[in-house]
């Protein structure tokens, strides 16, 4: 896969994809939508009842969505003093709906940026659109490595892996989405 970010000027940024391309990160957005989840009442939130909506006070069980809403105070595997664990119980329910929908919201973005290019062609980004994309690309990039079990030190055998390894298809997506950040991050910093 070919298509790069490319500067378009004025903090803005231009992609061209094909239909393969458009379609597999469309794909990937929908799936970290549905991994996310709605907003607390689902589709017909009532903003007044949302802005005094508390989250949860636990981190999450799954741990891709641990990854992306992780603990502010230390490491939830790890045994902590009880007024640790308050004190990141207490972050989290009251900043964990905000992160939930603004990682929502930068998913969405992507998706009705992809729908409006109608499957293949140049896509332009405003310089306000492009952070909602690095949001975005960050979150696909983080899940699909949680899923990879990938760390910094064993980064480099993904580029090993042989063909008929089942994770070929999901590290070659890691590796393009972290292309795609890397050169979008690059466009809008020209």
């Amino acid at each position: 896969m070919a298509g790069l970010f490319e500067s378009a000027g004025g903090g803005g940024a231009a992609i061209a994809l094909d239909e393969v391309e458009a379609s597999i990160l469309r794909s990937l957005e929908v799936q970290m939508l549905e991994l996310i989840g709605p907003g607390p009442g689902g589709d017909g939130d009532d903003p007044l009842a949302a802005l005094f909506a508390e989250g949860p006070s636990e981190a999450p069980a799954d741990p891709a969505l641990a990854r992306l809403f992780p603990d502010a105070y230390g490491d939830p595997s790890t045994p902590a003093d009880e007024e640790i664990r308050a004190a990141s119980g207490e972050f989290r329910r009251y900043t964990e709906l905000d992160l939930r929908a603004r990682k929502r919201d930068d998913a969405l973005q992507v998706v009705r940026a992809l729908d409006g290019l109608g499957g293949a062609g140049v896509l332009k980004l405003a310089a306000a659109d492009c952070l909602h994309w690095l949001g975005a690309l960050n979150d696909l990039r983080l899940t699909l490595g949680v899923r990879l079990e990938v760390s910094e030190e064993d980064e480099q055998g993904l580029y090993e892996l042989p063909d008929g390894d089942e994770r070929k298809p999901l590290v070659m997506a890691y590796l393009w989405l972290g292309a795609l950040q890397e050169s979008l991050l690059e466009a809008i910093t020209d």
